[in-house]
């Protein structure tokens, strides 16, 4: 198989999903701010390119895995962005997790370029993003999905188009928030069982087997147990799934009374300086309030 492609961010997820698309024969052109991550993939056989508007002039299709949406639009748009190198008909295909609101916005405004966009967030960590078997949801027209689901299915197992453009992030929003409205119950629930007298690693038993289980509760509580909270994505990046929900929710006039709590635990834990660490941590704001620690004994200060 060969394809010229671009591939922009080079993160967690990102430097993996690349690699994949080099394994599978394509010529890939990568660009990231961290060069220790693009030397790491020009070893594996990629080329290089200085900046955003460097890769739009190499690859026929570009992906893009970067933190946000401030940061997506400035690889597009900025001074060095794609648009400014890009060929008609080009297509950006964001694998982000960014705002939905925007991804729709930016589809319109790439439209009237000639220049084709549509959302692909993934959903697996890091581990699936090596093993090529992440969960994919692809906001675009048919068209454009036919066009790129063999190379989707490159880096995901499960590649599934959800509808027009903006439906990869909201249908990735659903998951997300369902994921931190679990977190947030977790983090408020044990450490009340601690705090009563319940040795936590029977809890834990308990909740990773019975009906109170749920993915959040399987990854999280073993390693808080362990008192490990280094595992996953960090807490100050996880927030913009809540202001993406409020933002929807003001938009469309939706109710989201859980989400909107959820968004209060996630608030409380950034004030207590916990940004940098997992969203296993919500945990330490509920544990600060009772005194208390949700940890395995030997594990335990």
């Amino acid at each position: 198989m060969m394809h010229r492609i671009g591939f922009i961010g080079l993160g967690q997820m990102g430097k993996w999903m690349a690699l994949n698309f080099l394994k599978a024969g394509c010529k890939i052109s990568v660009y990231d701010i961290d060069s220790q991550a693009v030397e790491f993939l020009v070893r594996n056989g990629a080329d290089a390119g200085r900046r955003p508007a460097d890769i739009a002039a190499q690859g026929e299709v570009v992906f893009l895995s970067l933190p946000n949406t401030d940061i997506v639009e400035q690889v597009i748009f900025g001074d060095s962005g794609l648009v400014h190198a890009a060929e008609k008909e080009m297509l950006i295909v964001d694998l982000s997790t960014i705002s939905y609101l925007s991804s729709v916005d930016m589809a319109h405004k790439l439209k009237s370029m000639n220049i084709f966009f549509c959302d692909a967030p993934v959903s697996g960590m890091e581990t699936r993003a090596k093993e090529a078997s992440l969960t994919i949801m692809v906001g675009s027209t048919q068209e454009i999905f036919d066009r790129i689901r063999p190379l989707l299915e490159i880096i995901g197992d499960t590649v599934l188009h959800m509808g027009p453009v903006g439906s990869g992030q909201l249908t990735k929003l659903v998951n997300q928030l369902l994921f931190d409205i679990n977190a947030a119950g977790l983090a408020e629930v044990l450490p009340m069982a601690a705090k009563l007298g319940l040795d936590p690693a029977k809890v834990c038993q308990v909740i990773t087997t019975g009906t109170g289980r749920s993915f959040a509760a399987d990854f999280f509580t073993p390693l808080t147990l362990e008192n490990k909270f280094d595992e996953g994505y960090p807490l100050k990046s996880a927030y913009k799934d809540m202001i993406n929900a409020a933002e929807i929710s003001a938009r469309h006039k939706i109710p989201l009374p859980l989400t909107q709590a959820t968004t209060t635990v996630f608030q409380m834990a950034l004030a207590q300086g916990l940004g940098a660490e997992s969203k296993g941590a919500l945990i330490k704001v509920f544990e600060k309030i009772l005194d208390v620690e949700f940890r395995r004994k030997e594990a335990g200060k």
